[in-house]
């Protein structure tokens, strides 16, 4: 039987660099599907995502992260002079490589063009082509995603969410994000208000309602 990804943030659990950005008040629970973590800019939204993905302690408390971890930053890039498709070469698994040039071709990334002649939405898409094939099939996945949309086309940025659909019973993804529309559907959200931040979950849960929330 397949591992469920969970994380368990405890009551308590304070993250920051040195002194507190945000706290958690109560313990909270997520499992598979995915989450959205909404705060203003530089309230701890990737503060967080580095403390789940093991780059930065907790300034106080503890978490549980259960899974194969993965964490794809906003600002990751590779060398210049590779291509993408040189990217899935040396980091997929050859099983996976060909459905991921596959999605790569329908989304429009030309693969052999080098990397640093991309633009700033084409890079996200290697970066994100490479973190969702990366999910390993036989165990519970996290992924920890900064920004995965920025400079992404609406079509590129439809097809990650159908994959994330199929794929919700074996992968939690945390996302954090600047929503654009206010009918985008949020049933699970984690959002950081001033230095508190709690779990929001409710069915039909959209950014217009939870937006008014954020200070």
């Amino acid at each position: 039987m397949n591992q469920q990804a969970t994380i368990h943030l405890d009551s308590g659990l304070e993250i920051g660099y040195g002194s507190p950005l945000a706290r958690f008040g109560q313990e909270v629970k997520l499992t598979g599907g995915t989450h959205f973590l909404l705060a203003r800019n530089g309230r701890g939204k990737t503060t967080l995502l580095r403390t789940l993905a093991g780059t930065l302690k907790p300034v106080s408390g503890k978490f549980r992260a259960e899974g194969f971890v993965q964490y794809l930053p906003e600002d990751l890039r590779f060398d210049p002079e590779i291509t993408p498709a040189m990217v899935f070469r040396m980091l997929l698994p050859k099983a996976r490589l060909q459905e991921a040039l596959d999605l790569a071709g329908r989304i429009e990334l030309d693969v052999k063009k080098p990397y640093g002649r991309l633009s700033t939405g084409n890079r996200r898409k290697t970066s994100l082509i490479m973190a969702e094939f990366s999910v390993k099939p036989d165990t519970g996945n996290i992924l920890l995603l900064d920004e995965p949309f920025s400079g992404l086309d609406a079509f590129a940025r439809q097809s990650f969410e159908e994959i994330w659909k199929q794929s919700s019973a074996n992968v939690l993804r945390l996302v954090s994000c600047h929503p654009d529309y206010d009918a985008m559907e949020m049933p699970s959200a984690l959002m950081i208000e001033g230095k508190c931040a709690r779990h929001l979950n409710a069915d039909g849960q959209t950014w217009s309602a939870l937006k008014n929330l954020m200070n």
